[in-house]
C-alpha cells in the first residue's frame, strides 16, 4: 500500500501545482498526505507556498462539488450505487444526511472538519438543492484552512513529511472542537429564529 501511494505521488510531484489539485480532485488517497507531501515539495523549492495553498483549495474545492453535483441530479439511489467507488458507503449518507437535516446549510463548514462526515455532507446539500453559491463559499471557507495547516506542517518537516498525520493531531483536535461549537451555535441562532418570525 505505501508502494503504491508513493508511486501516486511520485506522479503528482511531476505535474506540479495541477498536481495538487488533481490528487484532491480524485481523492485516492487522503487530502492530509497530498497536502503534507505538497508541503514536502516546497520545503525542497519546487513549489511556493501561496500557489500551493491555491491549488488545495481549487481541487479540494471541485472533489466538493462533484459530490454536491451528483447528490443535486442523482439523488440518493445514484449515490447509494456508485458511492462505493469514491469510498463512500450508505453508513457515510446516512450521518451526513442526519447533520443536514438537523443543523442546516452552516453544516457544510463545520463538519468539513471532522472524520466520516466531512466528505460526504456534500451530498444531503445537493439532494436539499442548496444554492450552489452559498454551497462552494462555506466549502472554500473550510478547505482554505485545511489546506494551509497540511502544507505548513509538511514543509515544517521536510523529509519527515510522511509522519504528517500524527504530527497534525494536537492542531487538528482543537479545529474540531471549534467546528462543533461554530455549527452548535449556527444551529442554536438558526433555531432561535425561527421560534421568533
Amino acid at each position: 500500500m505505501a508502494q503504491f501511494i508513493n508511486s501516486i505521488l511520485e506522479f503528482l510531484s511531476q505535474l506540479g501545482y495541477f498536481g495538487i489539485a488533481l490528487g484532491l480532485m480524485i481523492e485516492i488517497i487522503p487530502s492530509e498526505i497530498v497536502l503534507g507531501y505538497g508541503g514536502y515539495m516546497i520545503s525542497q523549492g519546487h513549489l511556493n507556498f501561496a500557489g500551493a495553498v491555491i491549488a488545495g483549495t481549487i481541487g479540494g474545492t471541485i472533489a466538493q462539488l462533484f459530490l454536491y453535483w451528483a447528490g443535486y441530479y442523482g439523488g440518493r439511489p445514484f449515490l447509494e450505487k456508485y458511492g462505493k467507488y469514491v469510498l463512500i458507503k450508505k453508513s457515510h449518507i446516512d450521518v451526513a444526511e442526519h447533520w443536514f437535516e438537523k443543523y442546516g446549510a452552516g453544516v457544510i463548514f463545520s463538519a468539513r472538519f471532522i472524520p466520516v462526515v466531512r466528505h460526504a455532507i456534500s451530498i444531503p446539500a445537493g439532494i436539499a438543492k442548496m444554492s450552489a453559491t452559498k454551497f462552494t463559499l462555506y466549502t472554500v471557507a473550510a478547505v482554505l484552512p485545511w489546506s494551509i495547516l497540511f502544507l505548513y506542517l509538511g514543509k515544517v518537516l521536510g523529509k519527515n513529511w510522511s509522519h504528517v498525520k500524527e504530527f497534525a493531531q494536537p492542531y487538528v483536535l482543537p479545529i474540531i472542537i471549534a467546528a462543533v461549537v461554530l455549527g452548535v451555535i449556527y444551529y442554536l441562532i438558526k433555531k432561535t429564529k425561527k421560534t421568533t418570525d
